[in-house]
């Protein structure tokens, strides 16, 4: 750095990276990555949906991760927050999962009920 101009530059695209990162607009993947959730296989499948949002260039779709979201034992656990419609919650995620439900969910707005909590506990 030279001048506190070049500071402020960076002091801005850092703080634009932040918003960017918490940004409510569009589609969140929220990824379960507390210790349960991480022993259980979430970076695998929050990996695939980093490539998988990536090799799509889906541009208004965030991934972003989480703590504890409270049930343990249905690890991995993935939520999905799609503008107007209700969260999703899917179960034992795995990454071919994570592929389809980019594909079917986030592409293509078909929900992958077989993967979802509801499905789980009939």
């Amino acid at each position: 750095m030279k001048s506190l101009e070049e500071l402020a530059a960076i002091r801005q695209r850092t703080l634009e990276g932040v918003n960017m990162r918490h940004d409510r607009h569009g589609t969140r993947i929220v990824v379960g990555m507390a210790t349960c959730g991480i022993a259980a296989g979430a970076r695998p499948v929050m990996m695939k949906f980093v490539e998988e949002i990536k090799k799509r260039n889906l541009q208004d779709v965030n991934v972003s991760q989480t703590g504890c979201i409270g049930m343990c034992e249905l690890e991995p656990l993935v939520e999905v927050y799609m503008p107007g419609q209700e969260k999703v919650t899917y179960v034992k995620m795995t990454a071919e999962k994570a592929s389809k439900v980019v594909n079917d969910h986030i592409v293509n707005g078909q929900v992958v009920s077989e993967y979802t909590i509801g499905n789980y506990k009939k």
